[in-house]
């Protein structure tokens, strides 16, 4: 079960996670093949499921994945060795320092895709995979417009006071994330289009919701999960995470990225507490 002061200090939480991870360089040569008799890991894996708070059916697929194979354990293992910036978890419980600033921003031009406005940045490998993305939608004739990226802890305090100032807290709180909550200051995070739910219905929206994933890009806050996500549908928002990532969020979370990322939080620290 999870120490309480871990809880209580998500940005401490962000710290150990980021440090856990590049303390672990030296696992990375050894195979990601985990037997699922393991009797520790499979008690690991009976908390973490509890503990992420999973819907009964995607707990019991998962039970029943690790049973008929170790395909779902070799995916998990495999995303825990990528960039932990892919897979943080980053919500209304969960923040980041103050200070935090990607150190690989990449200044958006217009190309295969469109820019709204000047000066927004990506980190370079989402930057890549926005490219590839966006080449394909072009090539059916589409063009995708980028409106909004990464925002520093100051853009976002901001925007939160704007939106208290305009809606009052309460209702901010839904659309709104509070400074150091944000996904945006990932880097790894983007708005399309007219930044509003009638995207959903344009023919570049309906492409993105179809093909996001195998870009390695995930829908963050889908219609009906507010109670799950903290925020109202945001049919523009879209992180990345990478293909390997995406794939294990559609194939084992029903695509629903926060049960995924919540699912690999309880995981990572429950290693970090058994390893203390």
């Amino acid at each position: 079960m999870e120490s309480p002061h871990l809880r209580l200090v998500p940005c401490l939480l962000f710290a150990a996670a980021i440090l856990f991870f590049t303390g672990c360089s030296d696992r990375k040569g050894q195979s990601a093949t985990v037997s699922t008799e393991n009797a520790s890991e499979s008690s690991l894996l009976s908390d973490v499921l509890a503990n992420a708070e999973l819907p009964q059916n995607i707990s019991l697929k998962i039970q029943e994945s690790i049973a008929a194979d170790s395909a779902f354990i070799q995916a998990l293992h495999s995303i825990l060795q990528e960039d932990p910036y892919l897979w943080i978890l980053i919500d209304k419980e969960h923040s980041f320092p103050e200070n935090y600033e990607p150190d690989d921003l990449v200044k958006l031009a217009n190309g295969s895709y469109r820019v709204s406005r000047d000066g927004l940045f990506l980190r370079s490998a989402a930057v890549a995979s926005l490219e590839e993305m966006a080449a394909a939608a072009r090539s059916e004739k589409l063009t995708l417009t980028v409106s909004s990226t990464y925002r520093p802890y100051s853009y976002q305090v901001n925007v939160y006071k704007r939106k208290v100032r305009e809606s009052g807290q309460q209702a901010a709180d839904r659309v709104s994330a509070r400074p150091g909550h944000s996904q945006h200051q990932l880097g790894l995070t983007i708005d399309f289009g007219s930044i509003t739910n009638a995207f959903a219905r344009t023919a570049e929206g309906r492409w993105i919701a179809a093909n996001a994933s195998r870009f390695g890009w995930s829908l963050s806050y889908p219609q009906g999960y507010e109670e799950i996500t903290g925020y109202s549908w945001e049919s523009w928002h879209y992180r990345y995470t990478g293909k390997e990532l995406a794939k294990f969020i559609d194939t084992y979370f029903e695509g629903i990225q926060q049960y995924a990322l919540r699912f690999l939080h309880e995981w990572k620290l429950s290693q970090i507490e058994k390893d203390l």
